[in-house]
């Protein structure tokens, strides 16, 4: 009886790196089926931010009591423009975890999307690098929606990363400030290789994003196919 114990646990663990290498892949293909969800609505995200922005961060399906007891967290991915001038074709995607903040009192029961745009790229490095505080390490807002929203408002405009929410089909800008991003380097090991940092996944264009990025990828490169920012 203990051999067949033991042998059991040793297949668990064995087995533990590919169910946890498919949990990635099913992470990343449901933040491409959110993205092109959203940007198939003209009058959610607006067309010049999202030109305008350097970065995308995607989190699918994030829970309430998952955050709001403290503890736990939501994981998602981000993707980076690539090239020295951001105008490159959209990056391989980054695993990232978004943890805490007061904001999970706001979600109720429902499975929550959240889509982040990343301004500039103080910001992006900020993330990219460690763990920030969303309006303390850098500055966050709830994003305006609509085709008449500007970019050129002064929350836009003050704004690292801009943040949007959709859960029962509602979408809206809402703010993250007070929750902290960081690289989830445990799920980049697991999809990349030990030792794969979130930094070298979306600057290293020799990094070839996985086939489950395949959807994500098409759509942000349909939707914007250059950057438009001032810098």
């Amino acid at each position: 009886m203990k051999k067949v114990f033991l042998l059991m646990v040793v297949i668990g663990l064995v087995g533990l790196p590919a169910f946890a290498q498919k949990d990635e892949n099913n992470r990343i293909e449901n933040a491409g089926k959110v993205m092109t969800e959203i940007l198939n609505v003209p009058d959610d995200i607006p067309a010049d931010l999202l030109d305008k922005a350097d970065c995308v961060i995607v989190l699918p399906s994030v829970i309430k009591f998952a955050i709001g007891f403290g503890g736990s967290y939501g994981r998602g991915v981000m993707t980076w423009r690539s090239g020295k001038e951001f105008n490159g074709p959209w990056s391989a995607p980054s695993m990232m975890a978004l943890e805490g903040g007061s904001f999970g009192f706001q979600l109720g029961g429902q499975a929550t999307d959240f889509v982040l745009l990343v301004m500039n790229q103080r910001g992006a490095d900020s993330i990219l690098t460690s763990k920030v505080k969303l309006g303390g390490d850098v500055s966050a807002a709830a994003g305006p929606k609509g085709r008449s929203a500007s970019a050129e408002t002064d929350v836009t405009m003050r704004a690292e990363i801009l943040s949007y929410s959709r859960s029962r089909g509602l979408f809206a800008g809402i703010s993250l400030a007070g929750s902290t991003l960081r690289p989830d380097n445990d799920g980049n090991a697991r999809i990349y290789g030990k030792g794969s940092t979130a930094k070298d996944i979306v600057i290293n264009s020799a990094i070839r994003p996985p086939a489950s990025a395949k959807l994500l990828l098409a759509t942000l490169n349909k939707k914007s196919t250059r950057n438009k920012s001032d810098q």
